[in-house]
């Protein structure tokens, strides 16, 4: 999109990109009603000991008290007793500034970020099976081309509507669409054929399909032969998948399963996607890994118009894990625990290898462990808020509580910043130049429109004065620039030779070509739209298979707690829906919090559409209205979970988590529904 300002406001107008073609959802269109909101954080705001009030104040006493509390907690805690918690929506460069602030100014190893609760299952398997995290590894365009799509756990239509345009184009074409999902969705209805799997189920189906492959000799032996290792045991880890079984397991019949996997194997050009839907789960990482080895039996990735890939969840969910945010990486996807990459990266940086900490925890280990005797006492939040994002919402929130010092950088007063100590105003994305990296790893401009408010600062600056006023001033000034086209340039050259190799892409370059492909290393060179034509990113060139199996959910429905609870998004609103609820053509469409039911479970629990209903789990509740809905399972519950309060669905998810990723298991737990 492009933007305009004139005497009426700022007028957001479409624009002919690549992956968009001009759209936007209802959310793109409304953003710049954002831009002069009443509820706009216009000044900072600290805590009043006495009245125990936030209070507008100066920036000067505002970073001053960061800076002492800092200080204070660090002396008599320890350098890890203060946090950094960031977020996917950041641009590149203040992922980046973020990731180094937290090493470098605070020298902790407690950072992590909100995407954790997004990305990072799809994350992990694509590290381990192709050596390298892009969420598509192809151009968005192949969706349209596809003979046979497969969407696994994701809904587009209401979450990515712009990515519609390609699946009606597949469509069109003739293509067939499939979709996985337990609910009967806006993007289901548009499928050719739709499985409906008890949550928590797709691994399951996954070896299931892959079974059928190999029954019918579906699989492209040579392909595995010359490009992949491992099979074998997959190849036997799968046979005790029969249809069957997987039908009894997930409900899917093992007609659609043989359907499915017969357009899959006989389809020409093949696309598998997983979304949140099959990856925040316990066990999300085997879950993807499932669907990455049907994909590697098929032979799809590398090829034209094939492959797998998973589809992003946040503003810059590509990018804002790859510079340094995650508590285990550094710049380009690096890894903090190799000795090359801090190595490389303290060069850039000017401080000795040695200085820089180590791995931290995840972000929910993180979030749970504030405020508690062995955890941080302070923790500094950077575009996100847990306070209705994490899981089990109300446990963290008491975590937030308990800290000595909590700040938040924000441009509204969200529920998180709400209990902050401190609170700093930040730009918003129309007032600050920076890089997004979308889903093909595309790295796009974003462009200044007008300046920020007049006490209104970046989160650069904010950064910047921070670490001035944590260290030598002239020190941290060299350190920490505050332009964003400085910190690209270092950005490149931290992220030179790494994974996510960024060293030949330049904001002109960027211009010049609609965006540029990762790995970029040189700028006189070509960029990346397709990965894995002739090798996989591992040591030898192949990908690897691993052997995963279905395990059940980290807690299964009983007679106390009989039914399933899942969570989602609704199309007019967005994430904890700090700004989308502030919208009122957005509010007007998705004004509240509800509670899916099937009419059949709602008539044997005597609940009318619109009754206000209680769902309850083990660790606590919600309240909202019923919404019967005949597209979701009668064993089913499901709630969006854009809203605090009583209607907060995170208060009742499962925090149990995936012992890779890291990933919690939004996606299931056991509850009870009654009237409330």
């Amino acid at each position: 999109m492009t933007l305009r300002e004139d005497e009426a406001g700022v007028s957001v107008l479409p624009r002919q990109f690549p992956t968009n073609r001009g759209g936007l959802c209802q959310k793109g269109w409304t953003s710049a009603e954002l831009l002069d909101h009443p509820d706009r954080l216009t000044s900072p705001l600290v805590r009043d000991t006495v009245s125990g009030e936030l209070r507008p104040t100066t920036w000067d006493a505002a970073l001053d008290r960061v800076a002492t509390g800092v200080r204070a907690i660090q002396n008599s805690s320890g350098r890890d007793a203060v946090a950094v918690f960031g977020g996917g929506g950041l641009t590149n460069e203040k992922a980046y500034a973020l990731g180094k602030f937290a090493r470098v100014a605070l020298r902790t190893r407690n950072i992590d970020y909100n995407g954790r609760f997004c990305m990072s299952s799809a994350a992990a398997a694509g590290m381990r099976a192709f050596g390298i995290d892009r969420g598509l590894p192809f151009p968005l365009s192949d969706l349209g081309q596809a003979d046979t799509l497969l969407l696994v756990g994701a809904n587009p239509a209401e979450t990515m509507p712009p990515l519609v345009r390609w699946l009606t184009e597949q469509r069109q074409r003739g293509g067939k669409l499939i979709v996985v999902d337990p609910r009967v969705t806006a993007t289901a209805r548009q499928a050719d054929l739709h499985l409906q799997p008890l949550p928590g189920t797709d691994l399951a189906v996954a070896n299931a399909l892959l079974h059928i492959a190999l029954t019918e000799g579906w699989v492209d032996q040579a392909y595995v032969a010359e490009r992949t290792t491992g099979f074998d045991a997959v190849r036997r880890s799968v046979a005790a998948w029969w249809p069957a079984r997987a039908e009894q397991l997930s409900g899917v019949p093992v007609a659609d399963l043989e359907a499915t996997a017969r357009a899959l194997g006989t389809g020409g050009r093949v696309i598998t996607l997983t979304a949140r839907g099959a990856e925040q789960h316990a066990k999300g990482v085997d879950t993807v890994t499932a669907y990455v080895n049907l994909a590697l039996a098929l032979g799809l990735p590398g090829r034209p118009g094939s492959g797998y890939g998973c589809l992003t969840g946040q503003g810059n969910g590509q990018g804002g894990r790859e510079h340094g945010q995650k508590a285990d990486q550094l710049p380009g996807y690096r890894r903090i625990d190799d000795p090359a990459a801090r190595e490389h990266v303290a060069g850039v940086w000017g401080v000795p290898a040695d200085e820089l900490p180590g791995p931290g925890v995840p972000a929910y280990q993180l979030l749970d462990s504030l405020g508690t005797a062995d955890g941080p006492r302070a923790l500094l939040v950077f575009g996100s808020n847990p306070v209705v994002s994490a899981p089990r919402a109300a446990r963290i929130e008491g975590r937030l509580r308990d800290l000595d010092l909590l700040v938040v950088a924000d441009l509204l007063l969200s529920e998180t910043a709400a209990l902050a100590d401190v609170v700093l105003p930040t730009a918003q994305w129309a007032e600050e130049d920076g890089t997004m990296t979308n889903l093909e790893g595309r790295v796009l401009r974003r462009r200044a429109l007008r300046p920020p408010p007049p006490d209104v600062r970046t989160d650069l600056a904010i950064l910047a004065d921070l670490a001035g006023r944590l260290g030598d001033a002239e020190t941290a000034a060299a350190r920490f620039p505050t332009d964003p086209a400085t910190v690209f340039g270092e950005l490149r050259r931290a992220s030179a030779g790494g994974i996510a190799d960024y060293a030949g892409i330049t904001w002109e370059r960027i211009d010049a070509t609609d965006g540029v492909h990762w790995p970029c290393p040189s700028a006189d060179g070509p960029d990346t739209p397709r990965l894995f034509a002739d090798r996989f990113a591992t040591p030898d060139g192949r990908a690897r298979f691993h052997p995963v199996d279905h395990r059940p959910a980290a807690e299964e429905v009983c007679a106390t707690y009989p039914l399933h609870f899942t969570t989602g998004r609704v199309l007019a609103q967005y994430q904890s829906g700090t700004q989308t609820r502030r919208v009122p053509a957005l509010r007007r469409v998705a004004a509240e919090a509800f509670v899916e039911l099937h009419p059949d479970l709602a008539a044997r629990l005597g609940i009318d559409d619109g009754d206000p209903v209680r769902v309850t789990s083990r660790r606590g509740e919600l309240r909202a209205p019923a919404r019967l809905s005949p597209g979701i399972r009668p064993d089913t519950v499901f709630a969006p979970f854009h809203w605090p309060g009583a209607g907060r669905a995170n208060s009742v998810t499962n925090d149990a988590v995936d012992p890779i990723s890291g990933m919690p298991e939004f996606k299931i737990c056991a509850v009870r529904v009654e009237k409330a």
